[in-house]
């Protein structure tokens, strides 16, 4: 029993719950209404999590108040997608609730209303049966466990972390289309298993949590993490880039590369039975190593800060572009749209997107870097748009977010772009610009499953219509693409444009060119994105 903690207390329950988020993040991804292979809540949570703990470790002497004051702030700056946004204020409302507080049960029950409320202020348009609903019903249970006379911190967060597994088990109830999918909130299944680790923490029994498996509900989802393959020219930010030689007798290239995926992103393996080249984005580059000896003996290895690299590639791009009045920052996955935005004028390109959503931070770092007073900021991707609306407060800069939640919109507000505007008058016309712009992509099902009564098939195609409705599925890429043309008003578009991802054959992509010209005579234009998981995106104007 603990009937309160302080604030090196409070730094150790959130390590360790980080840890079983990190155990749980490859599950909680999978957690997708889309079976498409971008989910990313898991992984935007650790990272965000990852950043608090971070910022906590130079104040955890502190009471709990400073802890968690410095844990909001760390959480904000690393705060990725909907999902670490929405977990930075649940940060943000703790520290407030905890503030001059000693920090017993009833300190964090109330903390938790602080946070249920500072996470509905902060979403524009609250849904129900989400993350939020979980903090809610979390935040009622504590209160009303902590006004029923207990002040003992672990009984109520027992009491916690039940609520919200009860609640992430209703979420479906809430929203049909999770029902329909088969599935649970993927963000309210990270809170709760957040909650979780902290109370293993507090009771002793962190050791039980490295023999249990997470509790997605719907054990189909279970699934290894994607390997996702970035062009070197741009690489991702992620933790450390980790290279190095394995050499060995007999080794099993198909073994080494389904081991080390679940251990980070990015990961490229080259070589034969003795010999293996290997190159791997991770947060802990010696859990990597520490593998790879195992296996055989290392040689060559580098490892670098990818923090730095990106502070470096930000610095590249800026010395080629001259001072301007008003500057664009925009994010963006693949070489080929890397190629296409710095060519479109004075552009800073993040490296982002699905599976890889910039933090803050990041995005701040480029706004800082952009050759101008005034920017525009374009997402590119709903589940950042909301990051980047949370750099504006922390920049002198005049900033400007245009919500373009798919690359073919932020192409268009580029090309709305014009330098006799200010700042004020182009993002108008950009956000009017985005609207004319219809958004097809197409990518591999990852599981079995049912959306909008389509019966969809692990490993066959899916077409997404403005990255919010499943609209077609079918055995191969080109009856997908041409059943998904007809339903979105292709006879109205002047301009057809496909994007070919970085698995794009090109054999089967001018047979796609050839059937869109036969059936409806449009301007069809072929530009090579180079984005990964998705074959290819498509953009209707």
């Amino acid at each position: 029993m603990v009937n309160a903690c302080n604030g090196k207390t409070l730094k150790e329950m959130f390590s360790t719950a980080t840890i079983w988020l990190e155990k749980c993040a490859p599950d909680i991804n999978a957690i997708n209404v889309f079976p498409v292979p971008d989910g990313d809540t898991g992984t935007n949570m650790l990272l965000t999590m990852r950043s608090a703990i971070e910022e906590a470790s130079q104040n955890a002497n502190g009471d709990a108040s400073l802890v968690a004051k410095a844990m909001a702030h760390g959480a904000l700056m690393g705060a990725r997608g909907n999902s670490g946004v929405i977990l930075s204020q649940f940060w943000r409302g703790l520290a407030r609730g905890l503030e001059n507080a000693s920090f017993d049960g009833r300190d964090f029950a109330n903390a938790l209303t602080e946070s249920a409320q500072a996470a509905y202020e902060g979403v524009v348009d609250p849904a129900e049966g989400t993350i939020l609903t979980v903090l809610k019903d979390t935040a009622r249970a504590a209160c009303e466990a902590a006004s029923a006379g207990s002040c003992d911190l672990t009984g109520v967060m027992e009491v916690a972390v039940e609520a919200a597994r009860d609640s992430v088990a209703r979420t479906p109830d809430l929203l049909p289309v999770l029902k329909e999918a088969g599935v649970v909130d993927a963000g309210g299944e990270g809170l709760y298993i957040l909650l979780e680790g902290a109370l293993s923490s507090l009771k002793g029994e962190a050791d039980r949590l490295q023999h249990r498996t997470p509790s997605v509900i719907d054990p189909e989802l279970s699934m290894q993490p994607k390997v996702m393959q970035m062009p070197s020219q741009v690489e991702t930010p992620y933790g450390y880039c980790t290279n190095f030689v394995l050499e060995g007798s007999d080794l099993d290239l198909s073994r080494v590369r389904k081991d080390l995926a679940k251990k980070g992103e990015s990961l490229a393996i080259t070589g034969n039975d003795s010999l293996l080249k290997i190159h791997i984005h991770c947060l802990n580059p010696g859990e990597v190593l520490n593998y790879a000896t195992r296996q055989g003996k290392l040689h060559e290895i580098k490892i670098d800060n990818m923090d730095d690299q990106y502070v470096e590639f930000l610095k590249t791009q800026r010395e080629k572009l001259p001072t301007v009045d008003v500057a664009i920052v925009t994010v963006a996955a693949g070489d080929g749209f890397f190629k296409l935005f710095n060519g479109l004028g004075n552009v800073i390109v993040v490296p982002g997107g699905q599976t890889m959503n910039p933090s803050v931070r990041q995005l701040l770092q480029a706004v800082e870097s952009a050759p101008a007073g005034d920017v525009i900021l374009l997402p590119n991707n709903k589940n950042i748009v909301a990051t980047a609306r949370q750099v504006i407060p922390f920049t002198s800069k005049k900033v400007k977010v245009v919500p373009t939640r798919t690359v073919p919109q932020g192409v268009a507000a580029l090309l709305a772009f014009n330098y006799d505007m200010d700042v004020e008058e182009n993002a108008r016309v950009m956000e009017e610009a985005t609207g004319a712009i219809v958004t097809i992509e197409i990518a591999k099902a990852v599981r079995k499953t049912q959306v909008n009564d389509l019966k969809i098939k692990k490993g066959k195609p899916i077409a997404i219509l403005n990255d919010r409705d499943l609209i077609a599925c079918g055995e191969n890429n080109t009856a997908v693409i041409l059943e998904a043309l007809a339903k979105s008003g292709v006879e109205k578009a002047e301009i057809i444009t496909i994007y070919c991802g970085d698995k794009a054959k090109a054999a089967e992509t001018d047979n796609i060119v050839k059937e869109i010209r036969n059936r409806y005579q449009s301007e069809v234009e072929v530009v090579q994105g180079g984005q990964p998981h998705y074959d290819y995106i498509i953009s209707l104007e």
